[in-house]
């Protein structure tokens, strides 16, 4: 069998047809060269190249049998690159979810980085609800999702925090609450909160009392989706705590967005199945904490 050097030895001086300039081209020296030559032609059984003081050619034996290897060899060269792209992740595809009109946006921002780095490998981003992220995950409906933090889910990873914004409380605008400037969690305590699904604005965590130990928080009606929350908002049903991307996603004529004065920043991120944190999600993050970073 031939080995590797042997090969690149041939195809080299070949294409060179001169000794010193193969040894350039292969990091090696000439005399190395002309040993890895001598015994291809001790193996085939006759000369590959005629060699003189003044010039090096291929024999007929030698022409056929580079003939013969380099399309071989190059179709070598070209599997061991798929596997090697593949498995750093350079290409195949990703699904990305998004929870939310903000974290489209930025979603969408994340991805042309990322296939800027990577242009053999597909994005395909989805919408998904807050209640469908995990779920989604773990089936492998996708490999990656950018929603709110915490995630109390030990098979679920969380990345790192990309966005923190501001957490706001929306209100029916004839709301009493609507007249003022600001609002506190304490007054939680004194309005039915709407509930939705794995929704993670909330400064409490739909706790059951305040985190003053104020009265418990009167639980509102569920909504299935964001949109449908604050329609149960604007009909008068309850508020709702949200991120401050609200006023500019979701500015509506029945609701008003109001300020916490004392809640802690709303965080973003993305999250990714534990046991998949594959090269291509690795680097999807990498992009994202890139492009975040670059527009501060």
């Amino acid at each position: 069998m031939i080995e590797r050097h042997e090969v690149e030895a041939l195809l080299t001086l070949a294409e060179e047809l001169h000794f010193g300039r193969t040894a350039e081209r292969l990091h090696i020296t000439t005399a190395r060269v002309s040993q890895t030559i001598r015994k291809l032609e001790r193996q085939v059984g006759a000369p590959l190249f005629h060699r003189t003081s003044r010039r090096v050619e291929l024999t007929p034996v030698g022409r056929t049998l580079v003939a013969d290897v380099r399309p071989a060899w190059q179709a070598v060269g070209v599997a061991v690159q798929r596997a090697i792209d593949t498995g750093r992740g350079l290409s195949g595809s990703l699904s990305v979810a998004f929870v939310g009109a903000a974290a489209g946006q930025l979603l969408v921002g994340a991805a042309q980085v990322f296939r800027d780095r990577a242009p053999g490998c597909e994005v395909r981003i989805r919408e998904a609800q807050a209640s469908e992220l995990v779920p989604w995950l773990r089936d492998g409906e996708v490999d990656l999702g950018l929603n709110t933090f915490p995630v109390h889910e030990p098979d679920i990873v969380c990345g790192p925090v990309l966005v923190r914004e501001a957490r706001m409380l929306a209100v029916p605008v004839g709301h009493p609450l609507a007249r003022r400037g600001a609002v506190s969690v304490e007054d939680l305590a004194r309005v039915p909160v709407l509930r939705l699904s794995d929704h993670a604005a909330m400064p409490s965590r739909q706790a059951e009392r305040t985190p003053l130990g104020g009265p418990p928080v009167p639980p509102g009606p569920v909504a299935a989706t964001f949109q449908e929350a604050l329609t149960l908002v604007g009909a008068g049903q309850g508020v709702l705590p949200v991120g401050a991307h609200a006023r500019r996603y979701h500015a509506r004529p029945d609701v008003v967005y109001l300020p916490f004065s004392d809640a802690p920043p709303l965080e973003w991120g993305l999250m990714w199945p534990a046991d998949r944190a594959t090269a291509r999600v690795r680097a999807f993050a990498e992009a994202s904490s890139d492009l975040v970073r670059d527009h501060a």
